[in-house]
């Protein structure tokens, strides 16, 4: 599938989620997908421990279909994208060369460039937003932003109020997939604005991550 991408190098595949931990710590790809076929429990352990053993992998989530509520857990595990088998080998790639990009890709996610709209195309947002706005993206709770930016959930409930209004999404979910492109579009780095990268070692070093599932194909 990926023969005639020049920006990709394909390094392997296993049936096994303890082999795919173990090769993704050998081989510290830039993207690996993932098979929700061997369960959604041991999938998100794994995306978990593979964004905690290196932390560039991007994971993609492979699926015949997902809930929402999944798809949002999913992001918090770590997953970059989620990719449905039904869709053409254009899909696939289009949705590794957006995670490689360092953005969120989900099948029928509103597209900010596609709507025409100087509101989400450049929001001005505080300081404090862009920090709301990283953590949102990242998939994590009121709660866990409010305790890890010292403020109360109240005011992060307020924060996110003003951040919908100017940025013209709807919920938290599509600011999720949006916000990448909202903090990039203010303050874009050579790391953001570089083309897709291959899929191929990189040279930081691989943290020992104990494997919190056993898995077996099957179960």
């Amino acid at each position: 599938m990926l023969a005639g991408s020049e920006d990709f190098d394909y390094l392997g595949s296993t049936n096994a989620l303890g082999d795919a931990f173990a090769a993704v710590r050998q081989s510290q790809p830039d993207i690996v997908l993932v098979d929700h076929s061997h369960g959604l429990k041991a999938v998100f352990e794994f995306i978990t421990d593979t964004r905690s053993a290196v932390a560039k992998c991007q994971p993609v989530l492979w699926v015949h279909d997902l809930a929402e509520v999944d798809c949002f857990r999913a992001l918090r595990c770590g997953a970059r994208g989620i990719l449905k088998k039904t869709l053409p080998v254009a899909s696939l790639i289009d949705c590794l060369r957006t995670v490689a990009r360092g953005d969120v890709w989900i099948e029928g996610a509103p597209d900010a460039a596609s709507e025409g709209s100087d509101k989400r195309s450049s929001p001005r947002l505080t300081p404090r937003e862009k920090q709301i706005v990283q953590q949102i993206c990242e998939g994590r709770k009121n709660k866990e932003i409010a305790q890890a930016l010292s403020i109360t959930a109240g005011t992060v409930k307020v924060h996110l109020m003003h951040i919908f209004e100017k940025t013209g999404v709807k919920d938290r979910f599509e600011l999720a997939m949006q916000g990448r492109k909202f903090l990039d579009s203010e303050t874009a780095g050579p790391s953001q604005t570089a083309g897709p990268s291959k899929m191929g070692p990189q040279s930081e070093a691989v943290a020992e991550v104990p494997l919190k599932y056993t898995h077996r194909q099957g179960e």
